[in-house]
């Protein structure tokens, strides 16, 4: 198995993404809004992706958070809210805040579960700052570190109780960059103090089963390498300091963030410590270089894989999808729009 998750180029597998994937085995998959149709071809996707592998439990991630990051949308699915939403519900009512997100994250697992989607990039536990870039913005759960951990367990225990494995990103904290890492590469030139603050929620939530670095450098860590190559970061803020021993992957490589060719990239954030790089958009001719030039999946990193996937079990009686929106827009009253 290759320490690596693909994107696919449209809605349905192509003999030659067949035929690599198959040879290159990766560890999982990464869906967008291309991969996309509706519920009956989605679902024909995700089960080809397993008959593929011969794997009931293989990962098969997608960013559906809500607001402006919904891969799923409306008229096929519902619409679900930013982060923020419940951040300003968290300012009159915490525990209706707390009862909000996580039969939100519930309603949102069980759309997922329902066409084989077995991760989400979610929840993001990044401490909104002021004056930051607008590209976290209203996809955080606030400015306050106890708040973002609260919310963000919620949200970790509302996807598991619906089948799916949550990601806590960005790590170590994405709150505080002044530019979009999808467009340039942030520098975050706080002291250690202050990044206290950002390193908050990850280490309330260390439990977590999955995790994604921040392509962002930190200058009181490290000066020359973003996070997520940077085994300092990684090995000594990740791993030691938040004391996070879940499966840890890279942002999407194709962030431009990033300089060097997609496979240095990938060699380059396994090297550093990530147990998979993330590379989004289903080029063949990358892929295959990523493939060649990636390492087959450490033992350590197969044991944190399985162990993710096994932290969600799918198949339990669940409660009408109906049932859980209409709890979540109850709550949710004293501050709707």
């Amino acid at each position: 198995m290759k320490p690596v998750i693909f994107g696919l180029s449209g809605p349905n597998l192509t003999p030659d993404e067949r035929a690599f994937f198959a040879e290159a085995q990766p560890a999982g998959y990464i869906l967008f809004k291309r991969n996309i149709a509706d519920r009956a071809q989605l679902r024909a996707l995700t089960d080809d992706l397993r008959a593929l592998h011969g794997r009931d439990d293989l990962l098969i991630m997608i960013d559906q958070e809500g607001g402006r990051v919904a891969r799923m949308a409306p008229p096929v699915w519902p619409a679900f809210p930013p982060g923020a939403v419940f951040d300003r519900l968290y300012d009159v009512a915490p525990s209706s805040a707390i009862a909000a997100a996580r039969a939100n994250a519930h309603a949102i697992a069980l759309t997922l579960a329902e066409v084989g989607i077995t991760v989400d990039a979610l929840p993001l536990l990044d401490v909104r700052q002021d004056g930051a870039s607008d590209i976290m913005g209203d996809r955080t759960l606030g400015a306050e570190p106890m708040r973002v951990a609260a919310l963000g367990r919620a949200t970790l225990e509302g996807l598991a109780q619906g089948g799916v494995v949550g990601i806590v990103k960005h790590m170590p904290g994405h709150g505080r960059a002044l530019v979009d890492s999808h467009l340039e590469l942030p520098v975050v030139k706080a002291d250690l103090n202050a990044l206290e603050t950002d390193l908050g929620p990850f280490r309330t939530l260390n439990w977590a089963p999955m995790g994604m670095t921040a392509h962002v450098v930190y200058t009181a860590w490290d000066a020359e390498q973003p996070a997520s190559l940077s085994s300092k970061v990684i090995g000594e803020i990740i791993r030691d300091s938040i004391g996070f021993d879940g499966l840890l992957m890279s942002d999407d490589l194709d962030m431009k963030a990033l300089d060097g060719s997609i496979a240095e990239l990938a060699a380059g954030v396994v090297a550093a410590g990530c147990d998979l790089a993330l590379n989004c958009w289903g080029r063949m001719d990358d892929m295959v270089a990523i493939a060649g030039a990636l390492p087959d999946m450490q033992i350590e990193s197969r044991e944190r894989l399985d162990r993710a996937m096994a932290s969600a079990p799918r198949g339990a009686d669940q409660p009408p999808l109906e049932e859980l929106l209409a709890t979540r827009d109850r709550l949710l009253e004293p501050v709707a729009a």
